[in-house]
């Protein structure tokens, strides 16, 4: 069980490692499965890039929507640059959308432009503008829905499907911090924006006013009744795929060790927090994945999301 002081000592350290600025190093890029489309946005006057791998056959499609973490690049994603969960999904019967761009948005509708991040109205985008994209282009019948995401996004994803139930059917977080509205991890949010450029008071509001409580996935919980729900998280304390992060290893590297570790506690912590309230919605098909390993990076979520897909979004589709 999380003691209250845990939880608070590591609620504080979102907003710790956020101040340092994470700096996630890319893979090279690899050739991805599927193309990149340009979706136009009339709520953010712009084109979005989307890798879109689609799902062949003639019937209409389910469809997954995949989204980037706090740095998504505006001319890639980090799935596709560290995964292969493109080409891991080719063949599935279900058309994939990874949305490029995003940075520190939560992929939400901001109540103000903001002078570094522009327009961010992600939630009708991902909603409504996408989906009739890939209903005209795609096939995708826009009745069997999913949408996953990791660290930033994993929030994101959690709060998209809470607060649009009837649109989709599955979600899945990958260390993702389901507890907006907590002590810390509000701070860590708030912290999060600002290393992207932005200031989170342009997104929700000013904490405890504004939209904060209306985006927070543990309060709107009970709205995923009857959904598949999967979430993941490690504890923080090593790496199975990489020994530079332990502190007892000859080549521990101190700065990945600040970039991956707390991180993942503290997702660990949201995460944990958030199990017991979703498992008492009625009707939910939760599933979980909480290892005693497991550091905040790409080789933990490639393997949750294929894990995912297999319990999570391949029975909520077919």
């Amino acid at each position: 069980m999380l003691t209250r002081a845990r939880k608070r000592l590591v609620a504080g350290l979102v907003a710790v490692v956020a101040a340092t600025g994470v700096t996630m190093v890319a893979a090279p890029t690899a050739q991805a499965a599927g193309t990149t489309e340009y979706v136009y946005s009339a709520a953010m006057h712009r084109n979005i890039p989307v890798r879109i791998v689609d799902g062949g056959g003639g019937g209409p499609k389910p469809t997954l929507y995949v989204l980037d973490g706090l740095r998504a690049p505006n001319n890639n994603s980090g799935w596709l640059i560290n995964t292969n969960v493109d080409r891991f999904m080719v063949g599935k019967g279900t058309n994939v959308a990874m949305p490029f761009g995003g940075a520190g948005s939560f992929y939400t509708d901001w109540e103000r432009s903001d002078p570094k991040l522009g327009v961010n109205k992600w939630e009708t985008f991902l909603t409504r503008e996408l989906p009739a994209y890939m209903k005209a282009r795609h096939n995708s019948d826009n009745r069997r829905n999913g949408i996953a995401g990791l660290s930033m996004s994993g929030t994101s994803a959690l709060n998209l499907a809470s607060r649009h139930p009837g649109f989709y059917d599955a979600v899945a977080s990958y260390s993702g911090y389901p507890t907006v509205t907590t002590p810390g991890f509000t701070q860590g949010i708030q912290v999060a924006v600002a290393q992207t450029g932005g200031n989170a008071s342009n997104m929700w509001g000013i904490f405890p006013f504004g939209e904060w409580f209306a985006n927070d996935p543990f309060l709107s919980a009970n709205n995923l009744a009857g959904k598949h729900v999967y979430l993941s998280s490690g504890s923080g304390l090593g790496s199975k795929y990489d020994s530079s992060v332990n502190p007892s290893s000859p080549n521990f590297d101190p700065v990945k060790f600040s970039q991956m570790v707390p991180l993942e506690t503290a997702a660990s912590v949201s995460t944990q927090l958030y199990i017991p309230r979703v498992a008492l919605v009625p009707g939910v098909k939760l599933t979980t994945h909480v290892t005693p390993d497991g550091v905040h990076w790409w080789d933990y979520w490639q393997n949750d999301f294929k894990q995912s897909w297999n319990t999570t979004f391949r029975p909520a589709f077919f």
